[in-house]
This record gives structure tokens, C-alpha cells and sequence, in this order.
């Protein structure tokens, strides 16, 4: 396995963001494998025994089945993050099921050594805690989304968000797929997809959907896009190419967070104990 995460199959820019001592740390127990499309990663209920990191254009879809047979998608990840318990300290029983929508290559390791190289790289979990928080806000967001936005609007997100990742206008997703993901009937989609490609958005072709004017899908699409994408810059230092496609992680710093502590009077951060002076009027604040 080459020295460099970042050189394998498009990478994963989430282990490529990481710095080398880091990497080296998780290098020995990483396992490159291939996953076809319906591949699934792990079942709701199921212990989470690994971590998964989409290499180039693989990507999975977080999945939460309903009673009356429908599916609906709250997360997306690529190359950009992980599947699995990433904050976990180990395996657990999985909420969600995980299932890839665009095959490829992966790296996967255990869940417990995840936990154990963390517990000695500061770095990592750092990186770690912070992707985190960005899968969190994507959920958050799906969840605004599809309770407030029109079916055109969460379509386009929808789009966007996997062109973001793939950084190609043509799309390999299908009907059936990009339905059940959505939440809707298949015949209420083929109708949406109709409008978008009569105002000129995208091309529908087997298979595959092909955006036409990235600009135009953005108007599109509802502010949930743009709400995790700022949210990915700000907390990952996501760095996104003029066409829209992630391209890397730069956090502001690989070093954990500095700790706060409560002291009387106001918060200070750990390491420096020595409070602030009480004023006069602190007592009726």
C-alpha cells in the first residue's frame, strides 16, 4: 500500500488531510476493498465492527427504513468523510443502514483500532471530531430539508451535493435510486426530473442524469446546499474548485481544540487557572 493515503484510488481526503505521522499511525491496519453498487455497508441494529472511507467516486448513502416499505436518504458521504462510528469508542449497534449508491473502492478498519490509534494522536481525533460535526450538520440540514422544501428544490440539492463529490457533470444514478433516496414514488420523480430538463437544468439519460448548467441548479435548489457546504469551510476548511467539486480538507489546525475550564467569575482555558478579577457589580450580573 503506498506511504501516501492521498495517492491511492482519487483518495479519501479526509485521511489525506491528515498529517503524515498520523497517517502512519493508521497505515498497518487499513484494508482496501471493492464495493458494488447496493452494497451494503452494515444493517440498522447491526454492531458496527469497521470504519469506511470512500476512495475517488465511491460513494454511500445513510439510509433510514420505514414501516411502510419506503427509504429515505439523511446523509451522503464520499470521499470528503467516513462511514460508521467515527466518534464511537467502538463497535455499536448502527442506527441507520449504509448502503453504496456509486461503487468503487474503499479503506476500512476496524472500529476498536480506530479507537486505540485515536487515544494516542491528538490529531486524529481532532480530524475526527470535526468531521463529525459536519455529518451531524448534513443530517440536521436533510431533515429541515425534506420536512420544508418542495420536491424540485431537495432534487437539486440532491444533485449538487453528489457533483460536489464526483466532480463530473454526468451523474450515474438512476431513477429507482435517486427516488428511493428522496422519499418519493418513482412516476412522482421521472415528472420532476421532466421539469428540470424543460427548464433547461439537466439531461435525463438511462442511468444517468447529466447537469447542464450548474449555475441554473443552483437557483434551483433550495439553501440546504450552501448551509453544509459553509459549514464543511468553516469547521474542515473545505476547499471547493470553480466548478464546485471538494477538492480538500485544510482545517486551521491538526492540534486539538485548547480545553476550557469554568472559573469563578468567567471561562479560561485549561492550563491557565488564574481567574480574572471580580468587578464591583459581578455579584448582581
Amino acid at each position: 500500500m503506498s506511504s501516501d493515503l492521498a495517492s491511492l484510488p482519487g483518495g479519501n481526503l479526509l485521511l489525506g488531510a491528515l498529517r503524515l505521522p498520523d497517517q502512519a499511525l493508521l497505515k498497518p491496519h487499513l484494508e482496501l476493498r471493492e464495493y458494488r453498487r447496493g452494497d451494503v455497508l452494515f444493517e440498522a441494529g447491526e454492531d458496527v465492527g469497521h470504519i469506511t472511507f470512500p476512495l475517488g467516486q465511491c460513494v454511500a448513502a445513510l439510509v433510514i427504513g420505514l414501516r411502510d416499505g419506503r427509504a429515505v436518504e439523511t446523509a451522503t458521504v464520499g470521499r470528503e468523510g467516513a462511514v460508521g462510528g467515527v466518534v464511537s469508542q467502538g463497535s455499536l449497534p448502527a442506527f441507520s443502514r449504509a448502503v453504496v449508491q456509486i461503487p468503487g473502492s474503499v479503506l476500512r478498519v476496524e472500529a476498536a483500532v480506530l479507537q486505540q490509534v485515536k487515544q494516542t494522536s491528538p490529531g486524529l481525533r481532532n480530524m475526527i471530531t470535526r468531521y463529525s460535526d459536519c455529518l451531524l450538520a448534513q443530517v440536521l440540514q436533510s431533515v429541515a430539508c425534506n420536512a420544508s422544501h418542495t420536491i424540485e428544490a431537495r432534487c437539486a440539492r440532491w444533485l449538487l451535493g453528489l457533483q460536489d463529490r464526483l466532480g463530473s457533470d454526468v451523474l450515474p444514478v438512476t431513477h429507482e435510486v435517486l427516488a428511493e433516496l428522496l422519499g418519493v414514488q418513482r412516476s412522482y420523480l421521472t415528472r420532476t426530473l421532466r421539469t428540470l430538463q424543460q427548464q433547461g437544468l439537466i439531461q435525463v439519460r438511462r442511468g444517468r442524469i447529466i447537469i447542464q448548467s450548474r449555475s441554473a441548479v443552483e437557483a434551483a435548489a433550495c439553501e440546504c446546499h450552501g448551509a453544509v457546504k459553509r459549514h464543511f469551510e468553516t469547521v474542515l476548511g473545505a476547499v471547493y474548485n470553480a466548478s464546485g467539486t471538494l477538492v480538500s480538507l485544510r482545517p486551521a489546525s491538526a492540534e486539538e481544540p485548547r480545553m476550557c475550564q469554568v472559573v469563578q467569575g468567567g471561562i479560561t482555558p485549561a492550563g491557565n487557572s488564574r481567574p480574572r478579577r471580580p468587578r464591583r457589580n459581578d455579584a448582581l450580573a
